[in-house]
């Protein structure tokens, strides 16, 4: 039977996962794969009849009460499950560390001491601290990816366009994604059943990315190690080291047109609001903010244009048969007093990691693991665009296989 202290969320919040204004429920307006499950929100969908606050109290008094749902919460809602509670954001989704001077850090309860990560922070530290069975979330340049290796939980970067943005505060949209983390196996698949279309695809080939697995700390190495070898097994193949990269490029190079594009297109959407209402922002996402109005169009379209080829690499050695390997950050989730610089630092090598499907538009799972010291690491699969569901089934399969 599943702990009945779910449907005490979001009254009882003891990680202060919660948004002010995100004390609600919402009941199932059906029945299907998801009845009697409980999920909270990431404060940038719209429910009707809600505000949305984005991490930022000047966008909250700034926008009306929503008059729409996200199609996805609608979709949820109809399997069987309870929307209750809208939880902690980055502001504007604009950061990978979660902890909003706003509104807080909420706790890591797998990881004391340490930060969640985000942008969606209170979704990750409220699945972690299975306050509710899953949470949606959003994914533009790691959001749930590098969470769910903070907290120790399941994650997934969706298939760009594969899931619906409608009434969703927007960030990159060409980046931008949506998706959900689960504390267990089985919910993070049913879930995916009923949010994802059908996927025939059927793995033959396993990439060993070097570049990638370099990134990561240490901790990492004999997590990787483990999901390479039971994939191995369970594929009978051998897997192929290999470079995304082509020979006269860097990570780095990659990295910088994903964020010279994706400052452009988020000024494009909310410079205008930044410029009339001033709002205050904490350092390093104001220094984003600083940064996206100083791009260009001519740097805007060499980076579009970076980013369009990279993508059509990136596609091209995955082809519709192969999953690539990899850490789903480059680290550990930093402590709470942890200096800006090291938090900077570890961002940096982490984008390293994830602009590589951010910029190509594919799919990503995140197997919750542990250090040897029991901290949480995430492995990732990486498969082709709109494999989401077979690559779930897959790593679930996977994580079955692993040693405890």
């Amino acid at each position: 039977m599943r702990k009945k202290t779910f449907t005490t969320f979001p009254a009882h919040d003891p990680i202060h996962a919660c948004v002010p204004h995100g004390h609600f429920s919402v009941p199932a307006t059906g029945s299907g794969l998801l009845n009697g499950l409980t999920f909270a929100v990431k404060d940038i969908f719209d429910i009707a009849g809600h505000p949305t606050g984005a991490g930022n109290p000047t966008w909250l008094t700034t926008h009306s009460v929503a008059i729409h749902t996200s199609p996805l919460v609608e979709q949820l809602l109809a399997a069987g499950a309870t929307m209750t509670g809208k939880v902690i954001t980055d502001e504007l989704a604009y950061s990978l560390n979660g902890d909003n001077m706003h509104y807080g850090t909420p706790v890591n309860v797998n990881a004391p001491g340490r930060v969640p990560g985000g942008s969606s922070s209170g979704s990750v530290a409220a699945v972690a601290a299975k306050l509710c069975d899953f949470a949606l979330g959003s994914d533009t340049g790691g959001s749930t990816r590098v969470p769910a290796s903070y907290c120790g939980v399941w994650g997934l970067r969706t298939s760009h366009d594969l899931l619906s943005r409608q009434h969703v505060v927007p960030l990159h949209t060409s980046f931008d994604t949506l998706t959900w983390f689960a504390h267990d196996p089985a919910t993070f698949t049913r879930v995916g059943e009923v949010l994802l279309p059908a996927s025939h695809f059927v793995p033959k080939r396993l990439l060993k990315p070097q570049a990638l697995w370099q990134l990561a700390s240490e901790d990492f190495a004999a997590p990787l190690q483990q999901v390479l070898d039971a994939a191995e097994h369970l594929l009978g193949v051998t897997a192929e080291t290999m470079s995304f990269t082509r020979d006269t490029e860097t990570l780095e190079q990659w990295r910088q047109a994903y964020v010279a594009m994706g400052a452009a297109e988020a000024w494009a959407l909310h410079g205008a609001w930044i410029l009339k209402h001033q709002p205050t922002f904490s350092g390093p996402i104001a220094t984003r903010w600083a940064q996206a109005q100083t791009v260009t169009a001519e740097q805007a379209q060499a980076a579009q244009h970076t980013v369009a080829e990279i993508r059509a690499h990136v596609r091209a050695i995955l082809g519709d048969d192969a999953i690539a390997i990899m850490p789903s950050a480059a680290g550990l989730a930093p402590l709470l007093n942890e200096s800006g610089d090291a938090v900077d630092q570890l961002r940096m090598r982490t984008m390293h990691i994830t602009c590589v499907a951010g910029i190509s538009g594919v799919c990503q799972v995140s197997i919750p693991l542990n250090n040897s010291a029991g901290v949480p690491v995430g492995v990732s699969l990486m498969g082709p665009a709109g494999s989401d569901l077979a690559l779930i089934r897959l790593a679930t399969a996977l994580s079955s296989t692993l040693p405890v």
